[in-house]
């Protein structure tokens, strides 16, 4: 069953922040709030490199976490990945061919509280080499499995929706001179986004396969910028739409659910 994948919290952060600013004391409050209804539940926290840090660490072991991470390159894992690095890229320049080569190791940064397991990902795409650095604790998982059956799809579970938010939702309009109004905006692009998937699951309800694959976008345009007329009774409100809408009949199966 595909989940709703609804915005927990939008949060607007000054522009000169760091992309982890407030992240682990709000995830804290989350977990803490999911573990008081349902305590025997299993978290997964997944995240790219912007969000690893010392306390993400330290909270995964408080409150038994389990999580995938990527984390941004550095001159020690540079050196780490160096002999493979040169052996993929060897590999390419000899037989012609794109290459993948996971490699694992314990790796601890001065801030962190103990060393976690890590994994990296060397390959060469033809058009130069592609290295991706992750940490994860999930158990009886190897490197390969953990980065292509679960951190890779964080693009559509969260990335895509974020883009849907974003560019969909207009929750990129933040030019007001006030903070608070730049986040008062945020706010009615999140509440907006959450209308239009209180009306994606209302389309699945429906006969119409064509729309259950739309976008945001798609739902704007289809259902929602609409000619239409409403006459005010003393008993009823009359909305007639143009004879020529197309989606009619998906309109009326989504106003009698």
């Amino acid at each position: 069953m595909e989940t709703p994948r609804q915005i927990i919290l939008p949060v607007l952060r000054p522009g000169n922040s760091h992309s982890n600013k407030w992240y682990v004391s709000i995830l804290k409050r989350i977990i803490i709030k999911i573990r008081e209804s349902y305590p025997e539940m299993e978290i997964i926290i997944r995240s790219d490199s912007g969000f690893s840090c010392a306390a993400f660490y330290q909270l995964v072991d408080d409150f038994d976490l389990l999580y995938v991470t990527g984390i941004a390159s550095n001159k020690v894992l540079k050196r780490k990945v160096s002999r493979s690095k040169n052996a993929v890229k060897k590999m390419y320049l000899d037989q012609g061919e794109k290459h993948q080569h996971f490699m694992s190791f314990t790796y601890k940064a001065k801030s962190w509280h103990k060393p976690q397991q890590c994994y990296s990902k060397v390959e060469s795409t033809g058009l130069g080499m592609n290295i991706r650095h992750f940490s994860s604790n999930i158990p009886q998982k190897d490197a390969r499995k953990i980065y292509f059956d679960f951190y890779v799809k964080r693009g559509d579970s969260s990335e895509n929706r974020i883009k849907e938010v974003k560019n969909m939702c207009f929750s990129d309009r933040l030019s007001n001179h006030s903070f608070l109004a730049n986040f008062f905006r945020l706010m009615m692009s999140s509440l907006a986004y959450e209308m239009f998937l209180l009306l994606k699951q209302k389309i699945k309800k429906t006969r119409f396969e064509v729309a259950k694959k739309w976008l945001i976008s798609s739902i704007r345009t289809y259902l929602l910028k609409v000619g239409a007329t409403i006459k005010i009774t003393k008993r009823r409100i009359y909305y007639q739409l143009s004879k020529s809408f197309v989606y009619k009949g998906l309109f009326r199966e989504i106003i009698t659910q």
